[in-house]
């Protein structure tokens, strides 16, 4: 920086507050010119390690997610790396499979002053989070932590309402839901949303079976639902792989979809316009998401309240998958 302001024939304090965009600095737009041309020549860049000795702050955040597999993941994370981009912040990102003791691995190696901030997208237990104490602030997305007031969360009940509403619209009144794993937020809260919607239109809320958010826990769950009887003529999968492996269960067995039943599923990705038949689907606001979760943790204090819920939009993405049920039925 001595040298660049030296190039420049400024202060050094000048060549910082250039860098820095500080909007209080009033210099002439020469000045600023000759500034960001010394700049330019001697490809300076500043020191990460030093400004974060002077200023406590390493612009660096942490963002933990299930697991890399589901793609909706990549969505939520490319939002939050293109909103990182617009702050001048680093994402460092790791994965906490279940059962694999990553989590707490990685959750300890960022509280140690790696990071300013956290963004926790895995089921975590809650001591593993840092505490008030530690002044380090941390975002929850999509799942409400017991003990902890710090999400943003989807409005999955608005969802599934939306996909209950768009089936009772076709005509559907035997509905079912396949639920994914009680040990999620999300999948309670739709769950919760599904049984509130069918109840309010005084329909039968129980016909639910609940399995791994994976296409097998779907054609799994998919086959119990056809094995009951009477059969339900529309399906509401907690997710997109839910419900590829729905569709594979219901073509083993011989039912067409949508002509004998129908199946939507929540979340939208590229691969529901490729399946077969094509899936319809409830499009959640995913990269506002990612988006506003960051937000949220950089303008939040540690110890602050943030019970966000991103409603909008969310909207139906209508596909071959979803029609009128038999008739007669």
């Amino acid at each position: 920086m001595a040298d660049v302001a030296a190039r420049a024939g400024v202060d050094r304090a000048v060549v910082s507050r250039v860098l820095n965009a500080d909007p209080t600095l009033k210099i002439k737009d020469a000045t600023r010119g000759r500034v960001l041309a010394a700049v330019a020549e001697l490809d300076y860049r500043p020191n990460a390690i030093a400004r974060s000795l002077r200023t406590a702050r390493t612009s660096t955040f942490g963002l933990v997610i299930p697991d890399f597999a589901n793609p909706i993941w990549a969505e939520i994370v490319t939002a939050i790396e293109e909103e990182a981009d617009r702050h001048g912040l680093l994402m460092v990102t790791g994965s906490a499979r279940p059962g694999s003791g990553r989590a707490g691995h990685f959750l300890e190696l960022l509280r140690s002053g790696r990071v300013d901030g956290l963004l926790v997208a895995a089921p975590v237990a809650a001591e593993l989070l840092p505490t008030a104490r530690e002044r380090l602030a941390w975002i929850s997305l999509n799942q409400r932590i017991p003990g902890h007031d710090r999400y943003v969360l989807f409005d999955d009940p608005a969802a599934v309402e939306l996909a209950v509403d768009h089936l009772v619209g076709l005509g559907h009144r035997d509905i079912a839901h396949i639920a994914g794993p009680d040990a999620l937020d999300s999948a309670r809260r739709r769950l919760e949303g599904f049984r509130a919607a069918m109840r309010a239109r005084g329909l039968d809320a129980d016909r639910v079976v609940a399995g791994a958010y994976t296409a097998e826990g779907g054609e799994q769950a998919m086959r119990a639902l056809l094995a009951r009887a009477p059969r339900p003529t529309a399906v509401v999968a907690g997710n997109v792989a839910s419900a590829t492996g729905a569709l594979n269960a219901a073509r083993s067995a011989g039912v067409r979809v949508p002509e004998q039943v129908s199946v939507i599923a929540i979340h939208d990705l590229p691969l529901a316009h490729y399946l077969q038949p094509p899936l319809t689907t409830v499009r959640m606001p995913v990269a506002e998401l990612g988006r506003h979760a960051l937000r949220t943790l950089l303008t939040t204090a540690a110890d602050e309240d943030v019970t966000t819920v991103v409603s909008d939009p969310i909207e139906i993405v209508l596909r071959a998958s979803t029609a009128a049920p038999p008739a007669g039925l």
